[in-house]
């Protein structure tokens, strides 16, 4: 119903932005990378956007990709998965890596996201894996290491977001190895 939504940033909550068009606040909810790209209020921002309508409420979901919207859409589409769940998924694990994780059944990597546990991850590797074109995915994704997942940990831990420990994990030079020399890297990337 609605596919698109273009106006100015009014106000940033902890998971929508407000967003002005024509004179009309709309809350739209959103993962965490679109709230950490948004750039501030005052600005411009085009979403891709998902309408759900229940009895008592109307509540519109925006992606800044067409890809992320098509991902959400399909996670609604397994049992148990809501909008909520859906979105904090989004929120937490790059397209990429989500993909890379189905492929190789990497039920760990889902069930990082806060409200998924190990059943809800099981679940939604096995809906997925014919719902997604697997092919594209490139296998130079890496699988998380032990000493990887207690990094991110770490990181989550001191309030980075995962989508920001995994791109600091992947600027970290291989010659590190102990859990203390690869966090000391991480931060120091992420202090950039």
């Amino acid at each position: 119903m609605i596919a698109s939504i273009s106006g100015t940033v009014l106000k940033i909550e902890k998971d929508a932005l407000v967003v002005g068009v024509g004179g009309v606040g709309v809350r739209v909810f959103v993962p965490q990378t679109v709230l950490e790209n948004v750039g501030g209020i005052g600005r411009s921002l085009r979403l891709h956007t998902h309408l759900i309508v229940r009895e008592q409420e109307l509540a519109l979901y925006g992606f800044e990709t067409d890809e992320d919207l098509r991902l959400f859409e399909v996670l609604l589409g397994v049992n148990g998965v809501g909008p909520k769940v859906a979105l904090a998924i989004l929120s937490t694990l790059s397209p990429e890596l989500l993909k890379s994780a189905i492929m190789r059944e990497e039920t760990a990597i889902l069930q990082r996201v806060p409200g998924i546990g190990k059943k809800t991850a099981e679940r939604i590797m096995f809906q997925l894996r014919d719902k997604l074109d697997l092919t594209a995915v490139s296998t130079t994704v890496p699988l998380v290491s032990d000493v990887d997942a207690d990094v991110i940990d770490i990181l989550t831990g001191l309030g980075f977001s995962i989508v920001e420990a995994q791109a600091a994990l992947q600027h970290i030079p291989r010659e590190a190895q102990t859990i203390d020399e690869r966090v000391q890297l991480a931060l120091q990337y992420l202090g950039q």
